[in-house]
């Protein structure tokens, strides 16, 4: 008798055909699996597969030294001395950016397009003597480069008069109307969702709060978009096709639903996402290169490295989000060469990754098959419109994979079948080496795709997906196989200490609670931690900078990855001292969007001033919390 291998039999359907005929009756083909759950939109199908893509963070801010700007600069202080369009987009496609989102306008309401709706603009900039169009500059370019485009209009406006009135919304349409119209096809519209307080208000000067959801009328506000911009997807409110992930740290949740209650956004639940939610909202995860979402000189050396990069990508995209990269040119208007530097080490290493489908050669079989059309080598023919599955009543099927030999490797990547629904609930993964299975891993939800990272190189003889709970019968349409190839380590440009004075040097004082040691040693993974202060309890706490310096202002960071059931400060008070005894007023304020952004807070004087000695007074935290935690203070000259 010949002798057949486990292998011929499978190259030659044998076995699949033995697996599905020992299923029974059951196993008898049928047709197309009917979708469980919400499903996407055509237009998420397509955002599903962009997977990362870059957020260009330029505007006033970036000559201001702020993150959100009040709304009252001069438009005269947008001026880039070298603004190179092509330069950013080139270093966001040899990152594996597949798109580009401009802040078209930020808060502060100042205008990267030359509109006539606002003088608050780029026409009334010393940029091109009043007629450019960085908008306009920054879309052709990007298509030049083959990479899709979009927009971020915020509907913040800190420098209209008629913010938080009827008048406002008005304007804010048009405003959707121009970018939706001047500027190609885009594929993402972003709101963000940072919305009222204080601000310049056309002179007024005062604190103006909305309902927003009512304000906005996001339903009509959303249809208007798609009405220029079909396919383009929005981005954030109840409504629109993406939902923000819950942080600006870059870390989807484990897992992360594409699906979500009908309700307003909950953070708890943009996170993680929510099983078996009626509506399609797949979660967007958003983060800058850098610690802050503008450029900062003091920064320069605090770029995120080439592995960072990395792991953020396995906790994003590998988890079924797309990501959004943010890159913020400087004054100039290009991204600074250690940040190009990086992103081309990251996106080299991605490509070298993500070359070669390992398990490309290898033979599929599995416990059950729907029929030929469902057949398990559907897995690995590349396509995202074939999919391998079972009859209806067999929820927890196993795949296997028959591998080549000698193909060691460290990246699994897995993908559902979006268009009929997240079916999978928890799934583990199995090798077999040296004659002994071991399970890999194990999570729930595969979704757009899950990508599992060993912590080496493995060689299995066979390879096998087991679905250990689903409501109804898997859709899988790939299961791949690669080798992980690390970035090359890009060393960091020396940090600028005659501008940017950390606390080497400094001593505390005073303080309100023991350890604010910890805001001096320029490690953002430690902290000063007090209870919770209060209006009438207020934390303190007194420096000494060692000599007296001419300085511009102050910087604070919160913890990067906070406290269990702490929170940064909401707001500040400052003073400072020449002598440690008599005391000048150096301003008071809250610190923007700490709580979310968890970025340095920079906080200019009213005017540069000579001291030694800074006292600050802190009396509620951003959020409610037990506790307030900083991680650490300093100061700057220019």
């Amino acid at each position: 008798m010949t002798d057949l291998s486990r292998r011929s039999l499978i190259a030659s359907g044998m076995a699949t055909g033995m697996a599905a005929g020992l299923a029974g009756p059951a196993a008898a083909a049928t047709g197309t699996p009917r979708p469980w759950g919400a499903t996407p939109s055509p237009r998420q199908l397509i955002w599903h597969k962009r997977q990362q893509y870059a957020f260009v963070h330029f505007s006033i801010n970036t000559f201001t030294g702020r993150e959100w700007g009040l709304g009252d600069e001069s438009p005269k202080l947008f001026n880039p001395t070298d603004f190179d369009p092509d330069q950013i987009v080139a270093a966001a496609k040899a990152g594996g950016m597949t798109g580009i989102i401009l802040t078209a306008k930020h808060h502060d309401g100042f205008c990267l397009w030359p509109t006539m709706l606002t003088e608050h603009c780029i026409r009334n900039s010393p940029y091109k003597n009043g007629k450019g169009d960085v908008v306009g500059e920054m879309e052709r370019a990007t298509r030049r480069a083959g990479l899709s485009f979009g927009l971020y209009l915020s509907p913040w406006d800190r420098n209209h008069a008629d913010y938080g009135r009827p008048a406002y919304i008005d304007y804010f349409r048009q405003q959707i109307v121009e970018l939706c119209t001047r500027y190609g096809k885009l594929f993402e519209f972003w709101f963000d969702g940072a919305n009222g307080g204080d601000g310049y208000y056309g002179g007024a000067r005062e604190t103006r709060k909305i309902d927003a959801p009512r304000y906005y009328d996001w339903p009509k506000t959303i249809a208007l978009v798609h009405r220029y911009q079909p396919d383009a997807c929005t981005f954030d409110p109840l409504g629109a096709d993406i939902r923000w992930v819950g942080n600006e740290n870059g870390v989807a949740g484990d897992p992360c639903w594409p699906t979500m209650p009908n309700h307003p956004y909950v953070q708890s639940e943009g996170n993680s996402g929510v099983r078996g939610a009626p509506l399609w909202w797949p979660a967007e995860t958003d983060v800058s290169i850098r610690p802050g979402w503008f450029y900062h000189a003091d920064e320069d050396a605090k770029v995120k490295s080439p592995a960072r990069l990395v792991r953020l990508f396995d906790e994003s995209v590998g988890r079924g989000t797309n990501l959004n990269l943010n890159l913020p040119p400087d004054r100039r208007g290009q991204l600074a060469a250690h940040d190009v530097a990086v992103l081309k080490s990251f996106g080299d290493a991605q490509r070298a990754s993500f070359a070669t489908d390992l398990a490309q050669g290898a033979v599929a079989s599995a416990s059950h098959v729907r029929g030929p059309a469902f057949a398990p080598a559907r897995v690995l023919d590349g396509r995202d419109d074939s999919y391998w599955s079972t009859p209806d009543g067999v929820t927890t099927p196993t795949l296997t994979l028959d591998l080549p030999p000698n193909r060691p490797f460290d990246l699994i990547r897995l993908r559902e079948h979006l268009p009929l629904g997240v079916r999978v609930t928890r799934f583990a993964v199995e090798a077999e080496t040296d004659g002994r299975w071991q399970r890999l891993a194990e999570h729930e939800c595969i979704g757009a795709q899950r990508i599992i990272r060993l912590p080496r190189p493995i060689s299995a003889r066979r390879l096998r997906l087991v679905v250990l709970e689903a409501p109804v019968c898997p859709a899988i349409s790939e299961v791949a196989l690669f080798r992980s190839v690390a970035p090359v380590p890009v060393a960091p440009p020396a940090a600028r200490e005659d501008q940017v004075l950390t606390g080497k040097g400094w001593t505390v004082v005073a303080a309100s609670a023991p350890g604010a040691e910890a805001m001096l040693d320029n490690d953002v993974a430690t902290a000063w931690t007090t209870p919770a202060p209060t209006a009438a309890a207020p934390a303190t706490l007194t420096l000494d900078l060692g000599q007296a310096r001419d300085l511009a202002g102050f910087s604070l960071t919160p913890e990067r990855n906070p406290t269990p059931n702490a929170a940064p400060p909401r707001g500040y008070r400052v003073e400072t001292s020449v002598d440690g005894r008599a005391w000048t007023a150096a301003g008071e304020g809250e610190f923007p969007n700490i709580a979310y952004a968890l970025a340095t807070q920079r906080i200019p004087f009213p005017a540069p001033r000579r001291l030694r000695y800074l006292r600050f007074t802190f009396a509620a935290t951003a959020v409610p919390a037990a506790k307030m935690a900083v991680a650490d203070i300093g100061a700057f000259a220019g």
